[in-house]
């Protein structure tokens, strides 16, 4: 699942219009979950869906559209996870598609452990970030829990001890990008937005 819901206020337009070159990044991150194996891509959008839609080629993709994403993260969790009506889906890989150091190797390490019953976090440093691996059993509690911007992280800390970390230092950046600054260090546009979802 690709979180590309945000409106992006840090960096000056929506997460999910951001650009590398000529590609958009939301394109990047699904050919980063694809070449790792992912099964099944859906991708969340919120702020800009419409332009995204336009500029970005979906078409490997179930695209969900979460009309909530001014109220953060947590709504953009539970709309993806609600996308996943397949039973035979036992655990879900989740990435947010502000991050272009991610590799297909550091979401197989994540995805290694595809169970209903497993929580994995990738870890930079020591430091928890993305991508983070939900198994179906944890699907309700985290939709329940997920709130504002802080999406899962209320579940995690209830369920730490069962928490899976996988090191990625080495194999990905875990860099977020939430400023000019970062945008500027991994080239980085934003096209100009329209008004409208």
């Amino acid at each position: 699942m690709i979180i590309a819901a945000g409106g992006g206020r840090r960096i000056g337009g929506p997460e999910a219009l951001l650009h590398q070159g000529e590609k958009p990044l939301v394109n990047r991150m699904i050919d980063t979950m694809t070449e790792a194996g992912c099964a099944r891509i859906v991708v969340v959008l919120g702020a800009a869906a419409d332009q995204v839609r336009e500029t970005a080629d979906l078409t490997r993709a179930t695209v969900v559209v979460n009309r909530a994403w001014g109220t953060g993260v947590g709504s953009s969790i539970r709309a993806g996870l609600a996308a996943l009506d397949d039973d035979a889906i036992e655990a879900v890989v989740v990435v947010p598609v502000d991050m272009p150091g991610l590799t297909a190797a550091a979401v197989r390490r994540v995805a290694a452990l595809p169970y209903p019953d497993a929580l994995v976090c990738a870890t930079y440093d020591g430091l928890r970030g993305y991508p983070m691996l939900f198994g179906r059993r944890h699907w309700s509690g985290i939709a329940t829990l997920a709130s504002a911007d802080v999406g899962a992280r209320p579940y995690l800390l209830a369920h730490k001890d069962q928490i899976v970390d996988i090191a990625c230092d080495r194999v990905a950046d875990g860099s977020r990008i939430d400023s000019p600054e970062l945008m500027a260090l991994y080239g980085l546009t934003v096209p100009p937005q329209r008004v409208g979802v």
